[in-house]
């Protein structure tokens, strides 16, 4: 029986069971595994992508360039609606990085875009919950994490940890809230309706006395190309249309009722993003989302309890000779190609890294990044065109 291991990042202890079997024989919440966090981390001390030799500064997130102050400030994360009621959404086209993951019951998807350079954003909305699968994405980047709430069985004790620079508003479950970050528009209902601002933002993390610049912990997560070359994958299949959930709708993967789907643009060599039977939009400019990068990370995933809370395996890799180790598939595609490979992480401060078949860094074009995390148990439903 597979079981899900979550880190426990703030004092380094066991790994704690935060899901039940796919058996579906119930597991405590308290069940340890046998190697430390900090074991872990040591294990994986040299996994990381290395930094490319640019004649500029460079977005570590991007690739693209920057200045020398913009390429150290650390990104932040925030939590996104993305039920059709909070659609759409205001000023996630400013985003370097996007993660997209299934929701209670696997019923529709959530958003959590990263921001560089966002103390000058002037409005984000509609910001909705954390999970802690999100946090763990998010600590892959070493970014501050902005969310309004979070399923705090689940997500409570990591968030509040001093593993997390978190910042929400003032609900239940939250330690040390920022009463004056979030705002309410009354153009919206609730709770559809929260945005917050970089201002905001920035002034709730000067309160807390978090570090704006990256931390030494951190590591390089993307392999770009070359400066000034595009990626080159001549051997790759074409894969131009892609359904993270499948074509049909009423499908439990979390895509399927969104309807979600990319289609590549061979002009400009984007993906542009489609859902809820139409172009996904951004509320402030009016323009399609589009992104350089789409990912397809597939991640097992399980359901905690009959409410329909979800987990899924942030951690791990396979491994040579261990066939229980998992299916820790990748597809990446860029360029209007699919290269196929497999994913790793091994401890919270480091990313996960993808590999193609040879085991190398699978190169993006320099640009925006769309990941999605697909439900293993569903990699069926993908549609790739």
């Amino acid at each position: 029986m597979k079981k899900i291991g979550l880190f426990s990042l703030a004092l380094g202890m066991t790994l704690a069971l935060c899901a039940c079997g796919r058996g579906g024989q119930e597991e405590s919440v308290q069940e340890t595994q046998t190697q430390t966090g900090q074991e872990l981390s040591e294990s994986a001390s040299d996994e990381s992508v290395p930094v490319s030799e640019d004649p500029v500064p460079t977005s570590y997130l991007t690739g693209l360039e920057c200045t020398e102050e913009e390429q150290k400030q650390r990104p932040i994360a925030i939590m996104i609606n993305n039920l059709e009621a909070g659609c759409p959404q205001a000023g996630i086209a400013q985003a370097s990085v996007i993660y997209e993951a299934p929701m209670e019951k696997a019923s529709v998807t959530r958003l959590m875009p990263l921001f560089e350079n966002w103390g000058d954003l002037e409005y984000i909305g509609y910001v909705r919950s954390a999970r802690d699968y999100f946090v763990y994405s998010a600590l892959e980047f070493d970014a501050i994490f902005a969310h309004f709430g979070q399923a705090t069985l689940y997500t409570g004790d990591l968030i509040n940890g001093d593993g997390v620079d978190n910042i929400s508003a003032a609900v239940a479950g939250i330690d040390r809230p920022a009463t004056k970050a979030f705002m309410r528009t009354d153009e919206r209902k609730a709770p559809h309706n929260v945005y917050t601002t970089g201002e905001a933002l920035m002034e709730a993390a000067e309160k807390f006395q978090y570090d704006l610049t990256y931390h030494d912990t951190r590591k390089q997560k993307f392999a770009f190309a070359p400066y000034g070359e595009e990626a080159d994958h001549p051997d790759a299949p074409e894969a131009t249309v892609l359904w993270p959930g499948g074509e049909s709708t009423g499908v439990a993967n979390g895509y399927s009722n969104v309807q979600a789907r990319f289609e590549y643009n061979e002009e400009d060599g984007k993906y542009y993003r489609y859902q809820y039977g139409g172009e996904h939009i951004d509320e402030l400019t009016g323009e399609q989302l589009a992104v350089d990068n789409v990912i397809f990370q597939y991640c097992h995933g399980e359901f905690r309890d009959d409410e329909g809370y979800m987990a899924f395996e942030c951690h791990g890799g396979w491994q040579e000779g261990d066939a229980e180790s998992g299916n820790f598939r990748v597809q990446v595609f860029t360029g209007g190609k699919m290269i196929e490979g497999t994913w790793s992480r091994y401890a919270d401060t480091d990313p996960a890294l993808y590999v193609d078949e040879d085991g190398n860094p699978i190169e993006l074009n320099r640009g925006k990044t769309w990941v999605c995390i697909i439900w293993d148990e569903h990699a069926d439903d993908v549609v790739i065109e």
